[in-house]
């Protein structure tokens, strides 16, 4: 591969696990974070849309100059926030977000449940969702204070047990989903706690996404 790949998230915390998970794969990746952390990556999201093309266009542009050819966008509702197929033209780079995942996944299931970190995450997950496939049917939440708990460590079967995380897949997979989606890459911190308290198959989009990176 040429030069490292950028790696842009929303807060420190997670832009870090996404160049761990590089780098776990040998993959060489460099941080940009996109806000300092989890309360103001959600108001960065409610900024107006030139704003956040702006600064995201400023980031890719300085993730090029350190020779950076390559972008894993490693967080949700940033790519739901921003317009990446149009920066990917802009500035050349091959560009990668969860929402490429999505429209793959979205037809292989009739009803689908996700928890994202927010509202803008879980709206930008559903339209891509819904725009892959018109008939699927979907249960989404969102917490804000699970992304919390992951950025203070919190141990996952704690953080699984604090936020009820298994009683929110029960009640999903009572209401026939096939799947709960992690749409958030704060969330694979718990995936294997909840994965221990909950028969509902697990959607983490990240392996497939270094898959379409390398493409």
């Amino acid at each position: 591969m040429d030069g490292p790949i950028a790696v842009l998230a929303g807060t420190p915390v997670d832009t870090r696990m996404g160049v761990e998970y590089l780098t776990d794969r040998g993959l060489p990746g460099l941080a940009f974070p996109v806000s300092d952390g989890p309360r103001e990556q959600t108001a960065f999201q409610h900024a107006p849309a030139e704003e956040k093309q702006r600064r995201a266009r400023e980031i890719l542009e300085a993730a090029g100059s350190q020779g950076c050819r390559r972008a894993f966008v490693y967080c949700n509702s940033l790519s739901g926030a921003v317009d990446f197929p149009a920066l990917a033209e802009e500035t050349g780079l091959r560009i990668v977000t969860p929402l490429d995942v999505y429209r793959l996944l979205a037809p292989r299931y009739h009803r689908l449940a996700v928890i994202a970190a927010n509202a803008q995450g879980l709206s930008g997950i559903e339209g891509v969702l819904l725009q892959a496939n018109p008939q699927l049917d979907l249960l989404g939440a969102c917490s804000l204070p699970v992304v919390l708990s992951v950025e203070a460590a919190t141990e996952p079967s704690r953080l699984v047990e604090q936020h009820h995380l298994m009683d929110l897949a029960a009640w999903f997979a009572g209401c026939g989903a096939e799947a709960l989606v992690l749409g958030c890459t704060h969330f694979p911190h718990f995936k294997d706690a909840l994965a221990e308290r909950t028969a509902l198959p697990l959607v983490d989009p990240a392996e497939e996404m270094v898959r379409m990176l390398l493409a």
